[in-house]
């Protein structure tokens, strides 16, 4: 079939976003569709937290917060636990995923690939945000410094979808005189959990994680302390982005995003 000149495209701006996808009021997200029988209206709604960690550990932390979008929307919200950032984007990409909270270096990923909207991130009430900081790690006994030790090293990077585990020390790094992939081997661990692990077993000789991710396991007892050193650290990056699904009903947007701004994180 012979389409005229023009109809297989009436997207006059889309930026970085995916061919799928329409940006004309240049807000740099995915405009929701102006065809209503394209637009989301589920019995369930479908909620995802990043995939920084084990998913399972995040079910009953965000249980309050999916109850309160529930009650908000008067929907199900049901819990799913993505096993790597390709998939939480693939989720929402094919439809199957309404509701999420991003890790800043899959944001990107989860606008232009997924139609990912974010609305909200976790702050206190002096109007600052809750962050964390990448944290360069090293073994106790390892004989590593400063970031210029990494030469020649073996060195876990997360995903090049993560911000502190890959993105971020590609950048910082070079400040300090040291180029990722030149100066030292990267070696993809899939996760900050299996970095931090990697390096306390000594399987890797350092990692660039997510100083939250430490955080944690060290409460959850997963990590002895004393077995990491901390050789650098950045300024703090904002957290997760929480939003929804570009082509969610309108009225199901505001009360999710009312949802969001109106709960209580704590």
């Amino acid at each position: 079939m012979v389409m005229p000149a023009g109809a297989a495209d009436q997207c006059k701006n889309r930026g970085d976003l995916d061919s799928r996808y329409c940006d004309e009021d240049g807000d740099l997200l995915a405009d929701t569709p102006k065809d209503s029988g394209k637009w989301l209206n589920p019995g369930t709604l479908i909620f995802s937290y990043t995939a920084v960690e084990d998913p399972s550990v995040y079910e009953n932390v965000f249980k309050e917060l999916m109850d309160h979008i529930a009650k908000k929307t008067g929907k199900q919200v049901k819990w799913y636990g993505p096993e790597s950032y390709a998939a939480q984007v693939e989720a929402m990409r094919s439809g199957r995923l309404h509701i999420s909270g991003y890790a800043a270096g899959a944001t990107v990923y989860g606008v232009n690939l997924g139609g990912f909207h974010p609305v909200a991130m976790m702050g206190d009430k002096d109007g600052t945000f809750r962050g964390y900081r990448l944290w360069l790690i090293t073994h106790k006994d390892s004989n590593i410094k400063t970031i210029r030790d990494l030469k020649g090293r073996k060195v876990a990077h997360v995903t090049p979808a993560s911000n502190s585990g890959d993105q971020a020390p590609r950048a910082l790094f070079k400040k300090e005189g040291i180029t990722p992939d030149t100066d030292y081997k990267v070696v993809y661990s899939g996760k900050h959990d299996n970095s931090i692990m990697g390096v306390a077993n000594k399987d890797y000789d350092a990692a660039p994680i997510a100083s939250t991710v430490m955080e944690r396991m060290i409460a959850r007892k997963m990590l002895d302390r004393s077995t990491v050193r901390i050789v650098w650290e950045s300024e703090p990056f904002p957290g997760t982005a929480y939003g929804y699904i570009y082509n969610l009903h309108p009225d199901l947007q505001k009360k999710v995003r009312e949802a969001f701004l109106t709960f209580d994180w704590k």
